[in-house]
């Protein structure tokens, strides 16, 4: 994938390269996965050097962590945007001379988000804007009203524990509105055409069965339209489920891996229904019938009947390690006779995002 991105790049040759959060997949990514990252940004660099290069930090990135090096990743045109700084506001406005302006606005938990600070950014970037130059501004959040396709446990009010924001919440003034979080592009309804989710760029989960791409946008001058192209990225490994639709038997699903051709490299989840527990040999049945083939077993995943879902008591550590937190919480509730509330929800979720905010600090 990153490889990719270097080729479009070169290719397209745009005036600003825009990520828009969860650069990693956690606050504390291991020494290999960073230095992959950092290698792939300078080669990206190195495909377009004109080019200004926006990063902002995610709900699963480490704010401060992309802080530290913001002064020497500058002299690459690197910006990295790690926290908010009600009182440097400025700091998150990169101009990009003779072109536009990016208003970089990372992550940031709803109990900490500084009132007003959208148009805050909006107000001050056009006060310097006196060539009418295009304004783009980037978040990293959930707006209502979004198609959030292949995220666990979300719903019109939380997704992916960021509670839904109000497009008119994003204040007014910008000529394109670039989000991240969301990991199925599209377009969120404004009227203008000009607030997207551009999407991963490859799946991050098996339940991700459309397309990634990333977004080329073009602004001729404040206040145009934007011309939004997209361009797929092809996964080196699909994630490949079986079977395709509902679930089988461990017997079946041993099959359908079996008959699995030996030439195409994929990533396999195997949907199982299952009465009690899986036998416990049954990873390593898995990786067995797997061991000559180019494909690649990642995980089973376990579906009840329908019918026991509500008698099931017990879980495996299999099934409990691919559980939400949130998941557990409504078992253990219901377990115990409480009404799992939208109200209880909302704590809960507000704890569990604070736990969060001290992990990546």
């Amino acid at each position: 994938m990153l490889h990719q991105m270097v080729d479009i790049v070169r290719e397209q040759k745009p005036d600003v390269f825009l990520l828009c959060g969860d650069v990693y997949h956690t606050p504390q990514p291991s020494a290999a996965v960073q230095t992959m990252f950092t290698n792939a940004l300078v080669e990206i660099r190195d495909a377009n050097p004109d080019m200004t290069i926006v990063i902002t930090a995610g709900n699963h990135d480490s704010g401060t962590r992309h802080d530290i090096f913001r002064t020497p990743w500058k002299a690459l045109k690197v910006f990295t945007i790690g926290c908010v700084d009600a009182n440097q506001k400025e700091d998150m406005i990169i101009e990009v001379p003779g072109k536009g302006y990016v208003i970089a606005v990372p992550y940031v938990n709803e109990r900490n988000m500084p009132k007003g600070l959208f148009q805050d950014l909006l107000d001050i970037a056009n006060e310097k804007n006196s060539d009418n130059l295009p304004v783009v501004m980037t978040a990293h959040t959930t707006v209502r009203g979004c198609d959030f396709a292949g995220h666990e446990n979300g719903s019109e009010y939380s997704v992916g524990g960021i509670d839904s924001y109000d497009l008119d919440e994003m204040g007014v003034g910008y000529d394109y509105l670039a989000l991240g979080h969301i990991h199925h592009g599209q377009f969120i309804h404004s009227g203008r055409h000009n607030v997207r989710y551009c999407g991963t760029p490859i799946p991050v989960s098996f339940d991700e069965n459309y397309k990634h791409s990333v977004s080329i946008v073009e602004i001729a001058e404040h206040g145009d339209r934007p011309a939004v192209e997209e361009i797929e990225i092809k996964p080196h490994r699909p994630l490949v489920t079986l079977p395709t639709e509902g679930v089988a038997t461990w017997e079946d699903a041993k099959n359908l891996l079996k008959i699995y051709p030996n030439d195409i490299e994929a990533y396999i989840r195997l949907n199982v229904e299952v009465e009690d527990f899986l036998p416990v040999e049954a990873n390593a049945e898995a990786l067995v019938i797997c061991k000559d083939k180019k494909c690649r077993f990642c995980v089973i995943n376990t579906q009840r009947p329908k019918k026991d879902r509500r008698e099931a008591k017990v879980m495996s550590v299999q099934e409990f390690k691919t559980e939400e937190p949130i998941g557990i919480a409504e078992r253990y509730a219901e377990d115990i006779g409480i009404e799992f509330d939208s109200d209880l929800k909302e704590l809960f979720n507000e704890t569990l995002a604070a736990l969060k905010d001290e992990e990546r600090m």
